[in-house]
């Protein structure tokens, strides 16, 4: 028979291990309460940046676009586009290296330098909805223009639907017409992304995509390919997209009238209500 003592010493061996096990199970819920406060943080980071890679069209279920394409709803609040600065590496040395498998076949453009001259390149693209003229600016994009003609020479675009409606752009330029597809090849940013030094805070803040500007949807930093997008409406973007020219008169009023008949769904962005092809991408 254990003697009194005996019990004694057991009993607050027990009672030292419940005060342990409460302790423990104090500690577990405070670092619960501290991990469930840190989830919800990032849960509410992740929804914002979600937003934003969204609205930007930075994805590849853009954005645009990256590649990427635009704001849903707009401010027009930001800075203006930084003023071109010219300098020897513009078109010195365009590489297109692999990017997965092309949505259609296409051919490499011609690599290495490549003109600046002219400076703009005029060029024809005709949709369903009406024709939309683009002035080309390859004297301050040259790889890009570099791309894009090689595309439209081969009939890359031919045939194929603007798959994405904002209430400030449009984005077209893949052949698979759901915002993932490409040429299988991608480039390097150009205008206005290589106007700002490695590290500026400002690369990363919002400038203003005026109404008539024609730009490269990307998936993030250098990952431009065939998506691109035509802003018919003032919008903020951080200037993380290559501008490579302008949408003439005719462009905009055609592009105000695919606006006007709406997003399919009725929602801020998503697919045109009216169906947007590209019957053909000539140059002039």
């Amino acid at each position: 028979m254990p003697s009194n003592e005996q019990r004694r010493a057991s009993a607050k061996r027990k009672l030292e291990r419940q005060l342990e096990r409460r302790a423990q199970q104090a500690r577990r819920r405070r670092t619960l309460a501290i991990i469930g406060g840190s989830v919800a943080a990032v849960v509410v980071t992740a929804a914002i940046v979600a937003t934003v890679v969204l609205t930007n069209h930075d994805d590849k279920k853009t954005s645009a676009s990256s590649d990427t394409s635009s704001s849903a709803a707009p401010s027009a609040k930001g800075a203006p586009l930084p003023a071109f600065k010219p300098n020897d590496t513009i078109g010195a040395d365009c590489q297109y290296p692999p990017s997965g498998q092309p949505a259609k076949p296409a051919n490499l453009p011609r690599t290495g330098k490549v003109p600046t001259d002219p400076a703009q390149v005029s060029v024809s693209m005709v949709t369903n909805q009406g024709h939309i003229g683009l002035l080309l600016s390859n004297n301050e994009s040259p790889c890009t223009v570099n791309s894009f003609a090689s595309l439209a020479q081969q009939k890359f675009f031919d045939g194929t639907k603007c798959h994405r409606l904002t209430t400030s752009i449009l984005q077209c330029g893949d052949p698979s017409a759901d915002g993932t597809g490409g040429p299988g090849y991608r480039f390097a940013d150009e205008y206005p992304v290589d106007q700002y030094p490695p590290g500026d805070p400002a690369a990363h803040e919002p400038v203003i995509y005026p109404r008539g500007t024609l730009a490269m949807a990307n998936s993030g930093p250098n990952t431009n390919g065939s998506q691109f997008f035509l802003v018919y409406k003032d919008t903020p973007l951080p200037p993380a997209y290559t501008v490579f020219g302008k949408i003439q008169q005719d462009g905009l009023a055609t592009l105000d009238k695919i606006a006007k008949g709406g997003i399919a769904g009725g929602g801020e962005d998503g697919p045109p209500a009216s169906e947007v092809t590209i019957t053909s991408v000539r140059l002039d």
